[in-house]
């Protein structure tokens, strides 16, 4: 891997851990400092809303600026919104106007960073190394973001509240200087130089703009982005499939923590919820790991397809009692799914995507399938609220077989694409 890799790779690392701490601490530092049930809900709103708020013009920006400047001024302002959180909680501040501050600037950053992080990959590697690069990003996302973060938050969290945000503010402080290093090695708009021949040919780009005819308006630029991933089955299938995914693991999110924790069947502490969560990461650092190998040994349409099952095992063992190892088997099986659905995806975007457009097309995917998130947990809590929390999960069950069902036409389409045989010679 080259050395811009290298500094992109950690300095995703870092942001992701802190993002990890931050997503666990702040509605733990608001509880603690008196914040009614509503208002550490609105802390989890602010966190979540930007990408249907503003994810598509964040693919906008990212495609006009140099990526490497987005991402050190994206991070740069986290570490100052988390810390200005720190040192008001040092100085007896009014602590829920800034972890709601801290939660909107989190947001509107994160649509920044992440549409950025993807961007940027084909612009470090090769093409014949995106499936490696994707899986060495996914798997620190993993490790950082849901392993090391939420354990390392409730810890400082337990010791000092101004601690957990100083904390968060050094990482995000630390991801702007990584950013920083990449500025003089990426050139603005280039995509990294192919080889001569690839292990994998380029997917034919689906109808959209071509980069030299692009509007010069913020809203055409915008819609340009809607157009090409609409116009692409492919791209177009799978966004609508992750968002139908994603309405059944936010519905399970949403109920899963009654279920679990003791008075629940589960019977589970705190704490032993804690680890239950840490073995569904890591049943998506080691499938993030594995993906490249799976991916040339089995194919891209089947394990999409494994992605579709494992979405299922995350939330049939609970709706029908199963006990406890069923039902952790069923969420390592949904976060190795999970895992090597986004590599996958990230690969079939990356490489059937003009570089020009990547940015806006993958924020626009990002607005459709996190767009479902909010919908999901409201639906399983408005179940939940009538009919019980089993009947909540039953119904996210039918929802993750029907989107199984529905795959298979598009397992077949997906088959014909990134084949992991070299043979044909990139397209530029």
């Amino acid at each position: 891997m080259t050395a811009a890799f290298r500094w992109l790779w950690f300095g995703a690392g870092a942001a992701n851990l802190g993002d990890g701490l931050v997503l666990t601490a702040l509605p733990l530092i608001a509880l603690g400092a008196g914040a009614s049930p509503g208002e550490i809900a609105l802390v989890t709103t602010l966190m979540t809303i930007a990408w249907p708020v503003f994810g598509l013009h964040a693919g906008w920006l990212v495609d006009r600026l140099h990526v490497p400047r987005v991402l050190v001024l994206a991070n740069a302002g986290r570490a100052v919104a988390v810390g200005a959180l720190a040192l008001g909680i040092a100085l007896g501040g009014p602590i829920v106007p800034l972890v709601l501050g801290a939660a909107v600037v989190y947001g509107v950053a994160e649509t920044l960073v992440d549409t950025s992080l993807i961007a940027v990959v084909p612009a470090v590697v090769p093409r014949s190394a995106l499936t490696s690069a994707n899986s060495r990003m996914e798997a620190t996302v993993n490790a950082a973001n849901q392993l090391a973060g939420p354990p390392l938050a409730g810890l400082l969290v337990g010791t000092s509240a101004a601690l957990a945000a100083g904390t968060g503010s050094a990482l995000y402080a630390v991801a702007a200087v990584a950013a920083l290093m990449l500025v003089r090695r990426v050139t603005r708009g280039a995509p990294a130089p192919a080889p001569a021949l690839a292990r994998e040919p380029v997917p034919e780009p689906g109808p959209g703009p071509e980069p030299a005819l692009q509007s010069q308006r913020p809203r055409g630029r915008v819609r340009e982005g809607l157009a090409f991933l609409w116009g692409h089955p492919l791209q177009r299938d799978l966004t609508l499939l992750t968002a139908a995914m994603n309405l059944v693991w936010s519905a399970w999110a949403a109920v899963f923590v009654v279920h679990a924790v003791a008075p629940g069947p589960l019977a589970l502490t705190p704490a032993g919820y804690g680890w239950l969560l840490a073995a569904m990461a890591a049943g998506g650092v080691a499938a993030s790991l594995a993906a490249s190998a799976l991916r040339h040994r089995v194919g891209t349409g089947a394990l999409l397809f494994a992605d579709c099952l494992g979405t299922v095992a995350l939330v049939l063992p609970s709706a029908l009692g199963a006990d406890l190892w069923v039902v952790a088997t069923g969420l390592v099986a949904a976060g190795a799914g999970s895992s090597v659905w986004r590599i996958l995806v990230a690969v079939i975007r990356q490489q059937g995507t003009p570089p020009a457009l990547l940015g806006r097309v993958h924020s626009a995917s990002r607005v459709i399938s996190w767009g479902a998130l909010p919908l999901g947990s409201a639906l399983a809590g408005l179940i939940a609220t009538l009919a019980g929390v089993t009947a909540a999960l039953l119904a996210a069950s039918a929802v993750a077989v029907a989107v199984a069902a529905v795959f298979v036409p598009v397992w077949r389409r997906s088959a014909r694409l990134p084949s992991p045989e070299p043979a044909e010679p990139v397209r530029q």
